[in-house]
């Protein structure tokens, strides 16, 4: 057995697990709709057979869920004349609280199945989140290695075939199985998918154009979990002001908190929430030496004269947190901007948690003073928290402060 299919056994046996559990709910959930349907609505005593079954086979299958963060549902269907007995007494007391409280217990297993649902997708993205990012770099270099063996200048459509077509297809599939239940497909899910079974060159046009930019966007989203809670050390904030704080307050940022790929994720996320910027993707250079990611982004400016301005920018992140960037290193990241052309590049920009050297700073202006098209953009430590200043969500996600 190989290295690599070593390697893709936990990640296979971990989704196994997860297709699973899965089946189970999906079960559960249909039992529960059933039992629901079979349920009368008011006080009703006697004995229903089919009623009963289906509450036989939910109590067998649920055991079989997995606890997640240490809790999984316990609740099952009530008898049928437990439901009535509860309802009867309710209706004696004429208490609109008993009444409540009788049927939340009646509907807790419908409740405890949509948190262990809710809880299941999170889990699945966490565990599968680094295999998804990996997948999305990949088809990002398959359409652009495809790219460059479509002859745009032949009038009949081209059909699309070789080894980074079927990658391609490899790759789409594996983030379908990836990511499941756990998010809602893209509207433009289901047109990609499409476009890769016809397989012209017209459909690569809109897989590159429409489809794979709309669900890759969908898909960053999902994985990074914009609607999870960030711990706070405070129940009131009525206390933290009766406590009068003061003193002086730090602007430096902690860098060392967060990692090489967080720290271009904060990038991303920034260029990606950033009025005039548009079509944010990681650009993966495998050849490179710190095996880092660049990432590309249109500019867009409007003017009523001119109208429509866009500049294909690379952005390039070095977090360095004891060592400046110099002018050696400047001129070597230049010289990778060949790697993402064509389309040219206009803009290139290097991001740094650390500063730039005073020879790096007097060659990129001087650079930017010639008549070359390439324009070289500074976003050193002091830009970078300037920037974060005004958006304080982003200090608190990725932990800066």
């Amino acid at each position: 057995m190989t290295d690599a299919t070593t390697q893709e056994v936990p990640l296979n046996s971990a989704l196994r697990l997860f297709e699973i559990t899965e089946a189970n709910l999906v079960k559960l959930e249909r039992l529960w709709k059933e039992i629901s349907d079979l349920t009368p609505t008011g006080i009703v005593f006697g004995k229903n057979d089919e009623y009963e079954n289906k509450c036989r086979s939910y109590s067998e299958i649920l055991p079989h869920l997995p606890k997640i963060k240490d809790w999984k549902p316990t609740a099952t269907p009530l008898d049928l004349d437990d439901v009535a007995q509860m309802r009867l007494d309710a209706a004696e007391l004429q208490e609109i609280s008993v009444t409540v409280s009788t049927e939340n217990e009646v509907s807790s297993p419908g409740r405890e199945l949509g948190k262990y649902r809710f809880l299941l997708n999170q889990k699945r993205q966490e565990i599968f989140r680094d295999s998804l990012v990996s997948l999305i770099d990949s088809v990002d270099e398959d359409i652009r290695g495809i790219r460059k063996f479509i002859d745009v200048s032949e009038e009949k459509p081209e059909i699309m075939s070789g080894d980074e077509w079927d990658r391609l297809q490899s790759n789409i599939g594996q983030i379908d199985t990836l990511i499941g239940s756990s998010t809602d497909r893209a509207k433009r899910w289901f047109d990609l998918h499409r476009h890769l079974k016809f397989g012209q060159s017209q459909d690569f046009d809109d897989i590159e154009r429409m489809d794979w930019p709309s669900v890759k966007k969908s898909l960053r989203e999902s994985m990074y979990g914009e609607n999870e809670p960030i711990p706070t050390d405070i129940d009131n904030f009525d206390e933290l002001v009766t406590k009068k704080p003061i003193g002086q307050i730090v602007s430096k940022l902690q860098w060392e908190n967060i990692s090489p790929e967080e720290f271009e994720r904060l990038i991303f996320s920034l260029i990606s929430n950033e009025e005039g910027y548009e079509n944010p993707q990681w650009l993966t250079n495998i050849s490179a030496a710190d095996r880092g990611r660049d990432l590309s982004v249109d500019r867009v400016s409007s003017d009523r004269l001119a109208g429509v301005i866009r500049h294909r920018v690379i952005i390039q992140c070095k977090h360095w947190l004891k060592k400046s960037v110099s002018i050696d290193d400047v001129a070597s990241l230049q010289a990778q901007m060949k790697l993402w052309e064509p389309p040219r590049v206009d803009v290139h920009i290097i991001v740094t948690s650390g500063r730039f050297t005073t020879d790096a700073v007097s060659f990129i202006e001087k650079q930017n003073q010639s008549d070359q098209a390439l324009r070289i953009e500074m976003w050193p430590e002091s830009h970078i928290e300037m920037l974060l200043a005004s958006r304080p969500n982003f200090i608190a996600e990725f932990k800066l402060r």
